[in-house]
């Protein structure tokens, strides 16, 4: 018996014993220079095939390393790899410091900048939104990207319609056809999809989002006249990641968001799929939808070969289903009936492909070739009008790039085509093609230490509207104490098309075709000045302000105009559209504590009309603050944002009010739980005024200024089968 005891024990503590030699453990990555910790850098054990992204206190986190002797790697664009070694058991902390490089292709690029310095070496401003806000904005709200926009400063997201939901971006005042959105460069959204694009782009796969505010037409071309959002997939890495989540709102919401990927030497995969059920919302049953019956699939796979270490080649598709019905709830649920005429209907396909090959000649100069292709089918109806329409674009182009020790270059050439075609049963038949050559060129220069020079010039030709030359100029001035300022200016363009927010606001209905003989080409300039100050109060203690200052004018804009006949017509603008304003962001850290501060001043005028009034919708004065609580268990956020009066078409000026939400997350070893109050004190634009006027079976919808949606409660689940860290 003796024996068997003593057996027994034995197994206890060699058990105990295998339990006890495994570590969690931290890395911190600091610059060397600056001692700022580094967001999104690369810790990669080789030997264990496992790897981390940097969160914003700069530490990447790893559970239950098996003790011993390891090789890790740390990278970061801009600063020169780090392969050095540790040994587990020694201590639960390891602190690591990366020295600047000459400008080093690492994982982390800034696509839409098209360099790979980091953001603090150059001198075009771009706002950088990393995986963990996209994954807190992702569980506020999983179905689209709405969430991510319409929290960060300086960006409204305009709803034009109550019954589909439709909603435009704005940046700094201006409407959404002044915005170019993109996805990995490409240009896929836009166009007839106008406010559906917003709600038909999920954020589950999205590795960061970059925001450029002001004229960024000479990288991109016509269209980013406010700025332009780029938004960076998340790409395979060795270990492989799966995302699993699940989603469920009191509001009768249902979403499944699903993610794959994993590569090996020569090959990588990604795969995403999400699917969405709505049913139609009333939560002030006045008997019309606030949230309309819906319906959305999207799928998104893609193949990525790396025949050797510096060339990759990707091929993506995407396509989305999205059928979306609000209106009169009764007529919805149960046909039409009496009173119970109105209902709008948006049924609307989507299908894209996407090609890159990207080859390095040597340490300083690559080429990159992209193609992409899209498809959008829509298909509107409301009572006695039906729109209905399918709209093909394409996008190719070439660019060379050197980088040198002190200058970056880029060259570039591109072809844009947009084709929309009107169904032929149309009494008014609005097609439109539009094709567009460009070439380009960009230069960041290392003027010193100090001082960096980027200038550009693009030159587009549309083959209807002409020639369109686009210079623009930035400057850079930085410290190695924390301090750095930016001034730069550009000009930019944006070609007549009928889809634009009064547009959709009237459904189409009774518009004319684009007269291109009687039209010209929108025209801007735009200028903006920042500075910036960071720095480390103690060791616990981080702080830092960021100050903008912009203006952008917009000659020729696009007028929507009654006719004597009854019809509706676009004009040429007599006067400018002037937006000048200003942003404050202010951050402090404590420990697992974070606290964002932001206030926009948006002072858009109409200098075409008498008394140059505010841009109507448009409210000139907005705040918020975030507070946010992490560790490795819990994820705890408080938001509050005040929007400020608006004034409405017609004059009459809105009320202002305060919106406030929160979140509760724990993590664990193979996922997370959370909860979501969105809007939680219920603010919504029926408490202030009607969002819908008789008479009932012909209604008549009011301008969107508030919330219509008002309180949504959420809960879900996010499974991660491999392990609860971020990945590429």
């Amino acid at each position: 018996m003796n024996k068997y005891i003593l057996s027994i024990k034995l197994i206890l503590m060699l058990c105990l014993s295998l339990k006890a030699q495994t570590s969690n453990i931290q890395i911190n990555v600091y610059s060397e220079i600056e001692n700022e910790p580094l967001i999104g850098a690369t810790v990669y054990f080789k030997t264990l095939e496992k790897g981390a992204i940097t969160n914003f206190d700069g530490i990447a986190v790893f559970k239950e390393i098996p003790d011993g002797q390891y090789q890790i790697v740390i990278s970061f664009l801009g600063f020169e790899t780090l392969e050095t070694t540790i040994q587990l058991p020694s201590e639960s902390s390891f602190i690591f410091k990366l020295k600047e490089g000459a400008n080093e292709l690492d994982e982390v690029v800034l696509q839409s900048s098209r360099s790979t310095r980091t953001v603090k070496k150059i001198p075009t401003r771009i706002e950088f939104i990393g995986v963990e806000e996209l994954g807190e904005k992702a569980i506020m709200n999983p179905t689209n990207i709405s969430m991510v926009l319409r929290e960060s400063t300086g960006i409204q997201m305009q709803q034009t319609s109550l019954s589909s939901g439709s909603t435009n971006i704005r940046i700094q005042g201006l409407d959404g056809r002044y915005t170019q959105l993109l996805r990995d460069g490409f240009p896929l959204y836009g166009g007839f999809s106008s406010g559906l694009s917003i709600l038909q782009i999920p954020p589950l796969d999205l590795r960061q989002f970059e925001i450029i505010k002001g004229s960024s037409s000479t990288l991109y071309g016509g269209g980013a006249i406010a700025g332009l959002v780029n938004m960076v997939s998340k790409t395979p890495d060795k270990e492989p990641a799966l995302d699993i989540m699940l989603t469920q709102t009191q509001a009768l919401g249902s979403t499944a968001n699903i993610f794959y990927s994993k590569r090996n030497e020569k090959f990588g995969v990604s795969l995403y799929g999400s699917g969405h059920s709505q049913k139609a919302f009333d939560p002030e049953e006045d008997g019309f939808s606030n949230l309309p019956k819906t319906t959305s699939i999207s799928l998104n796979p893609k193949l990525f070969y790396y025949p050797s270490e510096k060339t990759t080649v990707w091929f993506g598709l995407n396509g989305t289903y999205d059928d979306r019905v609000g209106g009169d709830i009764t007529k919805i649920e149960s046909g039409e009936n009496g009173i119970h005429q109105y209902s709008e209907e948006n049924i609307s396909k989507r299908l894209g492909s996407q090609l890159v090959y990207q080859t390095e000649f040597d340490s300083i100069s690559s080429l990159q070739f992209k193609n992409s292709f899209s498809f959008f089918d829509r298909n509107l109806t409301v009572p006695d009008l039906n729109f209905d329409g399918k709209q093909a674009n394409t996008f190719t182009e070439i660019t060379y790039n050197r980088e040198t020790e002190k200058a970056d270059w880029i060259f570039g050439v591109n072809l844009y085509s947009s084709n929309f075609n009107e169904n032929d049963n149309s009494l008014l038949q609005r097609d439109q093609k539009d094709v567009t050559f460009g070439a380009f060129a960009n230069n960041i220069y290392d003027l010193s230490h100090n001082w960096i020079l980027e200038t550009g010039f693009r030159a587009d030709y549309n083959n209807d509207f002409g020639f369109f030359p686009l210079p623009r100029i930035s400057l850079l001035f930085k410290t190695d104490n924390g301090f750095s300022s930016r001034i730069g200016g550009g000009l930019g363009y944006k070609i007549p098309d009928i889809f634009t927010e009064e547009a959709e606001y009237i459904n189409f209905e009774s518009i004319l075709a684009i007269d291109k003989s009687a039209l010209d080409a929108e025209r801007s300039y735009g200028v903006n000045f920042d500075f910036n100050y960071q720095s480390r109060l103690t060791d616990e203690i981080g702080f830092s302000i960021n100050q903008l200052f912009y203006i952008t004018a917009i000659n020729k804009g696009l007028l929507l105009n009654s006719t004597d006949n009854g019809f509706f017509q676009f004009e040429n603008a007599p006067d400018e559209i002037l937006s000048k304003g200003a942003e404050t962001n202010i951050k402090f850290t404590y420990k697992d504590f974070r606290w964002f501060l932001n206030y926009a001043l948006i002072d858009t005028k109409l200098n075409y009309l008498p008394g140059n009034p505010q841009k109507p919708l448009t409210a000139k004065h907005n705040a918020g603050s975030v507070l946010m609580y992490e560790s490795e268990k819990w994820r705890i956020g408080y938001e509050t944002y005040y929007t400020g009066k608006q004034l409405l078409s017609n004059g009459t000026e809105t009320t202002d009010f305060v919106t406030m939400g929160l979140l509760l997350m724990r993590n664990f070893k193979l996922g997370s739980v959370f909860i979501n109050f969105e809007n939680f004190t219920d603010r919504r634009q029926s408490r202030f005024s009607p969002l819908v006027l008789p008479p009932h079976d012909n209604p008549v919808f009011p301008e969107i200024y508030a919330p219509t949606d008002g309180f949504i409660f959420s809960v879900g689940l996010i499974i991660k089968p491999f392990g609860n860290e971020d990945h590429n």
